[in-house]
């Protein structure tokens, strides 16, 4: 790219500032943003940019080499900046103003090549983003449940993502073994996806600065989950585990009965599961025995699979459905 002004002039020429009813927080030093570029291996990749914002982490994708990149940004007050790094990026690059939940990302990326889910490469695919910190999670799952479903943009493959999170929610998604840092969260995630952390953002380096650091992290689908049931399924017993995570898993997990309490004796007895341990001493092979075991059980007894309610995001938009509904 040819050179350009610096972010921070940019965001001063145009009048920009972060907004916290968006929870924006801006990394401007590019030195950072190239670190995050060369950590999401961004090279010959058709990537999806989530928050665009002012550009700072666009323009170093762009530098990186990418073969295309469509930046998603639902905030207009950034659209100029963008089209401006889109006029230097020579036809690499697309803007689309949009909410990243709703977005389409393989109609962004119309020219990526998919690779089969068993392949050991990952597709030439990229989703990358400093996520505004109240978005983070509610978009994290629903490209979990758009991994087992293998839609969204995991139609291409297992597309790796690399993504900022505040501190607190990176530590739980990359928490392993009895730890008490063990969530809801880090169960769904490492049930469908390896996960580590690729760097340490201190609250410094963001504008405006926020109360607490930062993590980028690298988060790839697995070919198979651990625990072999349906999404929805296992969120239900996550869901109950973790519902009074100091008591012992006994408790919560009669909320998965209702009415009939007393089947979570058969619960723990087939699914071998000691019920006297708590939520962040189980492994991933409790909960596989205990999704098999509840779905045994609710098939026996003609329960409902799904007795809690669940706060979930929206599915992962399916562009076949919006083409069906509009002829």
């Amino acid at each position: 790219m040819p050179p350009m002004p610096r972010i921070s002039d940019i965001i001063r020429l145009y009048g920009l500032s972060a907004k916290k009813q968006l929870s924006q927080n801006f990394i401007l030093d590019l030195n950072v943003t190239d670190k995050i570029a060369r950590k999401a291996d961004v090279f010959d990749a058709h990537v999806c940019e989530v928050g665009a914002g002012p550009g700072s982490i666009t323009r170093s994708i762009l530098q990186a080499g990418v073969r295309h990149l469509a930046a998603v940004e639902i905030d207009k007050r950034f659209l100029p900046v963008l089209e401006q790094i889109a006029d230097c990026a020579e036809g690499h690059m697309s803007i689309h103003n949009e909410d990243i939940r709703r977005c389409d990302i393989p109609r962004v990326l119309p020219n990526a090549k998919s690779v089969p889910w068993d392949a050991d490469d990952s597709p030439g695919v990229r989703l990358v983003g400093n996520l505004p910190f109240s978005v983070s999670i509610p978009l994290l799952l629903q490209w979990l449940e758009a991994i087992h479903d293998k839609k969204g943009p995991f139609v291409f493959g297992r597309v790796p993502m690399t993504l900022v999170f505040q501190k607190e929610v990176a530590e739980n998604l990359v928490a392993t073994g009895p730890t008490t840092l063990q969530s809801r969260l880090s169960v769904m995630t490492q049930n469908f996806c390896h996960v580590k952390r690729a760097m340490v953002l201190p609250s410094s380096v963001f504008v405006p600065e926020p109360k607490i650091d930062a993590w980028l992290v690298n988060i790839v689908p697995r070919k198979h989950p651990q625990v072999d049931a349906p999404f929805r399924l296992l969120e239900q017993v996550v869901k109950a585990v973790f519902q009074h995570r100091r008591k012992v898993i006994r408790t919560p997990l009669k909320l998965l009965f209702a009415e009939r309490e007393n089947l979570v004796d058969d619960l723990l007895y087939f699914s071998r599961v000691d019920g006297r341990k708590r939520a962040h001493q189980l492994s991933m092979d409790d909960y596989d025995r205990l999704c098999n075991a509840f779905t045994d059980l609710c098939n026996k007894h003609g329960l409902d699979k799904f007795p809690l309610k669940v706060r979930r995001p929206a599915s992962v938009v399916d562009q076949s459905m919006l083409d069906s509904s509009q002829t």
